[in-house]
């Protein structure tokens, strides 16, 4: 026996159908908003992460050296192929660009719930467009989204916030404080203990009242407060950016999940301006379900023109956490709508009805073992067949064929050469 590799899953037939299912919806909401479908690489070169973020980012990944002597990595996140995508063909892409994909990643972390080393993403992004209604669009779409899986505003919550309040604010104090570290801190800060949050906010460079009242005013989240506190352009023009995405999300149907949250703030250095995480309303997933927000800089530090940009990544493994919570997770079952049972030398005929009826678009089975009438029976049962079509060697000699209803049990005979017909989803209620 081989073992299946910690941190990887293995999806059986019935999850897989509740996963796509899911999934499903997750890109047709993104393609009602114009979201455009991309396919994007599993490995790229290492350097698109160490450039960045330094040699020991090395650690997280799942990074080799090919044989052709190059460093590459299985891609961690999506964010610095889009930003690739985007530079290569920048000249010749309409903007805004809206593009959306679903796919595997891969980190080497410690597994825990709703992380694995191989995970699921879906993707949305808009390059190009600094406009307030960018950022509500993407609030709308991941709203729209969660609702369309049957959720509503009393399971799931949006926190947002704006990077440059928390950077203002801390610039605002008269002490040589690591912006970054800082805000790193507050990302952390509903993870740790306050005294543990205190230390790292020290540590960024504030002095012990400093954080102190750091934390107050930012866990209050009072934007009044926040502007007179700090009094400066970048703090006052942070908050009416924000106010600005709220207004457009009234508009867009979003507001109603969003609420104010300081303490929001995007571990990844690249985030520029709103952020936003969807939580749990009542707190039983412990994590974020997804996250996302501004991050304007980041293409041209890829080497292209400045384009601003804005996306989110929902994750397939902490949204159905959520689903099952709130109890609207697909049933994991496989369905079939019908099953073509053959008894004795009909294959022929088996083989044209099966084939007319996925013709007008129907889960359809056969046999394909040569097993018996009874374990023909079993296994349409155990495969949730609605419709039992038996086509066998004495009904034919009367030109006919029977139709089961596997639910009631009910059957009744109607003549081979009429079915399907016309109709394009015959069940025994319809022939009876």
């Amino acid at each position: 026996m081989y073992d299946r590799i910690k941190g990887f899953r293995d999806f059986y037939p019935g999850e897989m159908a509740a996963r796509r299912a899911t999934i499903d919806i997750v890109e047709e909401t993104a393609r009602e908003y114009g979201f455009r479908e991309i396919g994007t690489p599993a490995l790229e070169r290492a350097e698109l992460w160490t450039d960045k973020s330094g040699d020991d980012i090395v650690d997280e990944l799942y990074a080799f050296e090919d044989q052709g002597g190059r460093h590459v990595a299985l891609t961690p996140e999506l964010t610095p192929t889009v930003a690739r995508m985007v530079v290569a063909k920048q000249q010749a892409l309409s903007k805004p660009i809206k593009w959306f994909s679903t796919r595997p990643f891969w980190r080497y972390e410690q597994v825990q719930q709703g992380r694995q080393r191989e995970f699921y993403q879906t993707n949305v992004d808009i390059f190009g467009s600094d406009a307030p209604e960018a950022d509500a669009e993407i609030l709308a779409w991941a709203a729209d989204t969660l609702t369309g899986l049957g959720l509503t505003g009393e399971h799931f919550e949006f926190r947002i916030s704006h990077r440059d309040i928390l950077g203002g604010l801390l610039e605002s104090y008269d002490a040589d404080v690591d912006t970054e570290a800082a805000i790193r801190a507050v990302d952390k800060s509903d993870k740790i203990s306050r005294v543990e949050y205190h230390d790292l906010l020290i540590g960024a460079g504030l002095t012990a009242d400093q954080a102190a009242e750091f934390d107050d005013l930012v866990a209050a989240g009072d934007l009044e407060d926040v502007k007179e506190f700090a009094d400066t352009e970048r703090v006052t023009e942070a908050v009416e950016n924000l106010q600005n995405v709220l207004a457009a999300a009234d508009d867009f149907g979003a507001r109603e999940y969003c609420t104010i949250s300081l303490e929001t703030a995007r571990g990844l250095d690249y985030y520029t301006g709103v952020v936003f995480e969807c939580f749990d309303s009542t707190g039983e997933v412990s994590r974020s379900i997804f996250g996302g927000g501004r991050y304007d800089d980041l293409i041209e530090g890829f080497g292209g023109q400045p384009t601003p940009a804005v996306g989110v990544a929902p994750g397939h493994a902490t949204l159905p956490l959520l689903m099952q919570r709130a109890g609207v997770w697909p049933e994991e079952e496989v369905t079939t709508d019908y099953y073509v049972l053959q008894i004795g030398d009909t294959r022929s005929e088996a083989a044209r009805i099966s084939r007319d009826l996925r013709e007008r678009g129907h889960v359809v089975e056969t046999d394909v073992a040569g097993r018996s009438f009874g374990a023909q029976l079993n296994y349409a049962d155990s495969i949730n067949a609605e419709t039992v079509v038996i086509v066998g060697e004495q009904d034919l000699e009367n030109d006919e064929v029977t139709i089961k209803d596997m639910e009631s049990g009910d059957q009744t005979q109607v003549p081979v050469d009429s079915f399907p017909g016309d109709l394009e989803r015959p069940t025994f209620d319809d022939l009876e």
